[in-house]
């Protein structure tokens, strides 16, 4: 496993998200990502699958302290005494004593920042959570809370893909030490059928897919989290350590249309165009 460290702190620069992962699915799909060789998990309080999640983990033979785990607050949770109620139970659902990464889920106007990440950092503070976050913040927003209420956050999870690209963001992190964590990188399977992946996949005897994905781990300060379920999906997002991208078919991926998103719903943020 490789990794990309920021703030002293190494990530896993490939994990594996559990978005609509349930029940015996979750239990198994995370099951076979750690046997697989997966060392970052991503879940999240929304995704009501911490139960199963904690359960894989606990009943894996890899090291807790092997593993990073992130789990968000959701953007209604986000009041200062229901952070740390809502990070305890987040405890007790995945069955251990800390969190390596918690970040706010969404940015939601209701609520203080400053208050909000005044909880997280108690429960840093306490050892319950090792490092916070943000996901879904523009960068117009990742910069207040890192030059303004000067919060350090270790990453910023967003949508990041070969179909939309996270370059302003990319370069904050270059500055500020932080990552981008690149959830739904293959765009919601439809890397699968642009003719450009899979023209540069055949060069490499790989799929689409993982092109995607190796484009996005070779960008520095980049870690992505796939989200699969069978463990021959698993297996092949994984398998994306025995090739390079050349810098022409780099530069032709990044040279794709970026302006595909998504995730954005109505509680969205203003996106920064």
């Amino acid at each position: 496993m490789q990794f990309k460290t920021a703030q002293g702190v190494d990530v896993p620069e490939l994990g594996m998200g559990t978005h609509r992962l349930y029940g015996k699915d979750c239990k198994n799909s995370v099951l076979n990502a750690l046997d697989i060789g997966y060392r970052h998990i991503d879940t999240a309080q929304i995704y009501k699958n911490e139960k199963e999640v904690g359960d894989a983990i606990y009943a894996s033979p890899v090291d807790r302290e092997d593993l990073f785990l992130t789990t968000k607050v959701w953007h209604t949770s986000l009041d200062h005494d229901d952070v740390l109620h809502s990070v305890e139970e987040s405890l007790r659902l995945l069955r251990t004593p800390f969190i390596d990464l918690l970040l706010i889920h969404w940015p939601n106007s209701q609520y203080s920042l400053q208050q909000t990440f005044e909880a997280m950092l108690a429960l840093r503070d306490q050892g319950k959570v090792l490092n916070i976050g943000v996901s879904n913040f523009p960068v117009g927003l990742t910069k207040e809370v890192i030059q303004d209420l000067r919060m350090p956050i270790l990453t910023n999870q967003v949508e990041f893909h070969p179909f939309l690209g996270q370059f302003d963001l990319l370069d904050l992190t270059y500055d500020h030490d932080f990552i981008i964590t690149a959830y739904s990188p293959l765009a919601q399977g439809q890397v699968m059928n642009d003719e450009t992946l899979i023209s540069i996949a055949e060069e490499y005897g790989k799929s689409p897919a993982q092109i995607s994905l190796r484009w996005l781990i070779e960008q520095e300060n980049v870690v992505a989290i796939p989200k699969a379920t069978s463990r021959e999906h698993l297996e092949s997002n994984f398998n994306i350590y025995d090739f390079e991208l050349s810098d022409d078919h780099f530069e032709q991926i990044d040279n794709l249309e970026k302006n595909r998103r998504i995730v954005s719903p109505t509680f969205a943020p203003k996106w920064d165009e």
